[in-house]
């Protein structure tokens, strides 16, 4: 029977609910303790989910039985929350995006070196069936040598439904810091790390209006980007094109697609963790659905966190790790300074692409 990594959870938000739900379908993972700011918050996911413990933050990183703390907190709490915890000598798994700043992303990665201990960070969709059937046809050669990408994430911003949506209107915040990460990260596990970028940024409206909630009708200020338009060259050859937006009401446009010399390729949303992957080849002329692989393809958040408790364990790297993590924070924060500064930015940062996922295993198993 495998040994539990037992983790704590700092942060007990909406998000908290589904890592709550799907942590315990891991053999190695045991949810030990919650903590938030708002005790009564705790103390509700803790009845909701028969977590045994509810603690303060400094308790929670206090104790000993803990390795692994997820850290769900808003955005701007990362950088703080995750250095506690590293100094704490505690792995620390953050929600995306890593931290808001580089130079806070960077402390983070020197400081878990120092102390030998593990950063990761969600995105963990990647690892799902629907990005790994892809990653699986590019390097299988399916669609040939990659030559172009595409990505949009387009809509009219979370404030109609949000009932607290500054924060996405916030320094840190923006379509290109909520929803990039799971796009930019989509992109580099399949193609690679990206060499240079540029790109175009405004904000289209100076303020928004709050349609839910005890709020509903009050304006909050825009104080970043909302619709950006990015250009990627990545090292290994491709150019691709990102848009994310916050000011669009309809589009038609696809999620992800990549082109080949052989064929393109149409990639899932890279929000979920499974389909539909579809694939067309000149011999067809016409797009086909590819049955995914046999990896988990329901919502699986945790599925980073496993991983990182089996890399603790026997040595590996783990996927959802902190360099990628912050290659793709350097990517969007080069975006926005491309278009600010008017010109093209070579990226000084890059990452491995992780490793594929092992196939043949139990879904709760991720090494034999």
């Amino acid at each position: 029977m495998t040994t539990k990594t037992k983790i704590g959870i700092v942060g007990c938000g909406n998000i908290s609910s589904t890592y709550l739900r799907v942590a315990p379908t891991f053999d190695i993972l045991e949810v030990a303790a919650v903590a938030d700011v708002i005790p009564e918050l705790a103390q509700s996911r803790a009845r909701e989910f028969n977590v045994s413990r509810v603690l303060t933050v400094d308790e929670l990183l206090a104790d000993p039985d803990i390795s692994i703390v997820l850290n769900i907190t808003p955005p701007a709490a990362h950088a703080s929350i995750a250095l506690r915890v590293l100094e704490a000598g505690k792995s620390v798994y953050n929600e995306k995006p890593l931290a808001i700043k580089r130079e806070d992303a960077q402390r983070i990665l020197t400081l878990a070196k120092e102390r030998h201990l593990l950063v990761g960070c969600a995105p963990d969709t990647f690892m799902g069936a629907g990005l790994q059937t892809c990653r699986k046809l590019i390097d299988d050669g399916a669609i040939g040598r990659p030559i172009a990408a595409t990505a949009f994430m387009l809509g009219r911003g979370p404030e109609p439904w949000h009932p607290s949506p500054d924060f996405f209107y916030q320094v840190g915040g923006g379509p290109m810091f909520d929803m990039g990460p799971y796009y930019v990260t989509a992109l580099v596990t399949m193609l690679g790390s990206v060499r240079r970028v540029t790109g175009s940024a405004q904000m289209s409206f100076p303020d928004r209006t709050i349609g839910s909630g005890s709020r509903t009708g009050t304006k909050i200020t825009v104080e970043t980007p909302t619709h950006i338009v990015g250009v990627l060259d990545f090292a290994g050859g491709a150019v691709g094109n990102l848009i994310t937006s916050f000011d669009v009401w309809a589009h038609q446009l696809p999620r992800i697609e990549i082109y080949g010399t052989d064929g393109s390729l149409s990639v899932p949303d890279p929000n979920t963790f499974g389909g539909p992957v579809k694939l067309w080849k000149p011999e067809s002329k016409a797009w086909e659905e590819v049955p995914l692989l046999p990896i988990r393809a329901e919502n699986s958040r945790s599925l980073g966190i496993a991983d990182m408790a089996y890399a603790i364990r026997s040595g590996r790297a783990h996927r959802a790790n902190g360099a990628l993590a912050y290659h793709v924070l350097d990517v969007m924060h080069s975006i926005h300074d491309a278009s600010r500064e008017d010109r093209h930015i070579t990226l000084s940062s890059g990452c491995e692409r992780p490793a594929p996922m092992p196939l043949g295993l139990p879904a709760s198993e991720l090494d034999q």
